[in-house]
C-alpha cells in the first residue's frame, strides 16, 4: 500500500513539474507597443513585423488611430529581447497609401528591444 502512495505522489508531482504556462524555450521579450503614421495621419490596418537577428519574428497590426502592440504568439505579446529590423506592409484585407521601400521590402527601421515597456513610433513620410 506503501508503494502505492509514494509512486502516486511521484506522478503527481512529475505532471506538476511538467505544466507551465510557457514553452522551455521561450525567449525573453520586451512589450512593444507605438503609433504608425504616414506623412503625420495614423495608418489602419498596417501590419508590423518585428524580425529579430535569430529566432521568431513577431507581429503587430494597427487600429483606428494607428496604434498597435507586438505580439510574439497568439495569447503572449512581445518582442524577443535585442537588435531586429522592424518592417511596415498593409495586412491582408487593407490598402492604402503606397509605404516605401525603406519602411518596408528594404526595412531601415531597426530597434534594439529592451526587458519592459518599449515604446517604438514609425513616423514614416513618402518624400
Amino acid at each position: 500500500m506503501r508503494t502505492k502512495s509514494t509512486l502516486m505522489m511521484l506522478f503527481l508531482l512529475g505532471m506538476h513539474a511538467g505544466c507551465s504556462d510557457q514553452a522551455p524555450d521561450m525567449p525573453e521579450l520586451g512589450q512593444v507597443h507605438g503609433t504608425v503614421t504616414l506623412d503625420d495621419k495614423p495608418l489602419e490596418g498596417i501590419s508590423v513585423l518585428f524580425e529579430p537577428e535569430s529566432g521568431r519574428p513577431s507581429t503587430a497590426i494597427t487600429d483606428a488611430a494607428g496604434k498597435y502592440e507586438a505580439q510574439y504568439l497568439v495569447d503572449e505579446p512581445g518582442v524577443k529581447l535585442g537588435p531586429g529590423t522592424v518592417r511596415v506592409e498593409w495586412g491582408i484585407d487593407a490598402t492604402g497609401p503606397k509605404i516605401p521601400a525603406k519602411y518596408g521590402s528594404k526595412s531601415e527601421l531597426k530597434l534594439d528591444v529592451q526587458p519592459g515597456e518599449n515604446e517604438f513610433n514609425i513616423e514614416m513620410q513618402s518624400k
